[in-house]
């Protein structure tokens, strides 16, 4: 079977001269009006208020990150479900241990307390109650050396 590279030049060069055409007429017929509000930075409606530079919470990171698992989760569920009568037993199996690992997971998310939004704040009494006191407070030992 012979591959002609023709064909593919023209495809690539007809894939280059759309995206080009359709830059250049976008900006021909695009309205030009330059100023501080359009130079200003667009945060979903709001205006930007103090420094871009803040400490952001990693909670929002975390759940993005477990949403995109479980929607993975369901992406692959779907065309399983479509063929799942011609597949037979195996195809079972294989969802069951798919999912296992995806309840283990979400077990693990859970126990660590990542799908919390608001941690619980400790007490400071709390904390301090957990601190093994020692048995002669007038006698502290050093690690490795005698007191």
């Amino acid at each position: 079977m012979e591959f002609h590279f023709a064909t593919v030049l023209v495809f690539l060069l007809i894939g280059v001269g759309f995206v080009a055409f359709t830059l250049l007429l976008s900006k021909i017929m695009r309205p030009f009006a330059p100023g501080a509000e359009k130079a200003s930075i667009y945060e979903c409606g709001e205006r930007p208020t103090g420094s871009p530079w803040i400490k952001f919470n990693i909670r929002f990171y975390v759940v993005a990150l477990i949403f995109v698992v479980f929607d993975v989760e369901v992406v692959l569920l779907y065309p399983w479900a479509s063929i799942y009568r011609e597949m037979g037993l195996i195809s079972f199996v294989y969802l069951l241990i798919f999912l296992v690992s995806l309840v283990e997971a979400l077990a693990y998310v859970w126990k660590k307390g990542d799908l919390e939004w608001v941690r619980p704040q400790v007490r400071r009494e709390e904390v301090d109650a957990r601190i093994p006191k020692p048995d002669r407070p007038d006698r502290i030992v050093v690690r490795g050396g005698q007191p």
